[in-house]
């Protein structure tokens, strides 16, 4: 069975072959470039809720409660590693969003954030996505990672549940980047190889979150909790203002609360 072939994987190449399915439904949502030449700005913002409704459950279900439960097992003060990550995870992300130039969807490129550059405004956009996919990376390696010290909070089927659902949200992210470029002026072609590379940083960020936890143990439930605070910063920052900025209140809300819905059920179902 593939399921006994995958169980008896090195957790690295396990994040590694996660992330790279994570990589892979991106460039499926980037696709929908070859169909479409714009997606409708209530749908979009759908989508943005969406992805941030998933995020934000991950965040918990995923990464926060497993490391309070860990930092018991461990006999550590049980929130002290969660808050002490989680607000490292936001430090690290405020730090990138402070260097690195990008450009949120819908902003003129005077607001272009990070140092100051004369890179187009199709490569700023790109750099926006690929930000937060850094966290999801992340967030999924430390997850399969954790699975190797045989802990009763840290499960197989736990990190699977958060790449499936971290690959879900993947999707509109795609067709947030690639469709959007598309009014540039871009070719479909570019626009679908944009697309996909936003996602690429997973593999490399999965790998990276694996590798540290299998290392160093005592890192584990700080790094469970430095992934959900890189994820909750980019929700705050990014995702939620994006998706109520054409004033679509309502219809962002309602896709956020289905993305919580989806990953919470993913997560207590499979993990």
């Amino acid at each position: 069975m593939i399921t006994d072939w995958f169980v008896g994987l090195n957790p690295i190449i396990q994040a590694l072959l996660a992330t790279l399915f994570t990589w892979g439904v991106t460039a499926l949502g980037a696709s929908l470039v070859f169909f479409f030449k714009t997606i409708n700005r209530k749908v979009l913002d759908a989508m943005l809720g969406f992805a941030a409704g998933v995020m934000i459950a991950a965040s918990f279900w995923s990464l926060l409660a497993p490391a309070i439960e860990m930092s018991e097992s461990m006999g550590l003060i049980p929130w002290v590693p969660a808050v002490v990550g989680f607000l490292l995870g936001g430090v690290f992300l405020r730090g990138i969003d402070m260097v690195l130039p990008h450009l949120h969807l819908g902003e003129p490129i005077e607001n272009a954030e990070g140092v100051h550059t004369s890179w187009r405004r199709s490569v700023l956009l790109v750099l926006a996505i690929t930000l937060h996919n850094i966290p999801e990376g992340l967030a999924v390696g430390v997850a399969f990672g954790a699975v190797a010290y045989n802990l009763s909070s840290a499960t197989l089927a736990g990190a699977i549940a958060l790449a499936i659902g971290i690959g879900i949200q993947n999707f509109p992210e795609g067709a947030a980047v690639s469709v959007p470029l598309r009014r540039e002026g871009i070719s479909r072609r570019k626009c679908f190889w944009y697309g996909q590379l936003s996602g690429a940083v997973e593999p490399i960020a999965g790998v990276i979150g694996a590798a540290a936890v299998l290392i160093m143990r005592p890192l584990l439930p700080y790094a469970l909790a430095f992934a959900a605070g890189a994820m909750i910063f980019v929700v705050i920052e990014e995702l939620i203002p994006e998706s109520q900025s054409e004033k679509n209140t309502d219809i962002a809300t309602m896709g956020a609360m289905l993305g919580f819905a989806v990953m919470m059920t993913l997560d207590v179902a499979l993990g």
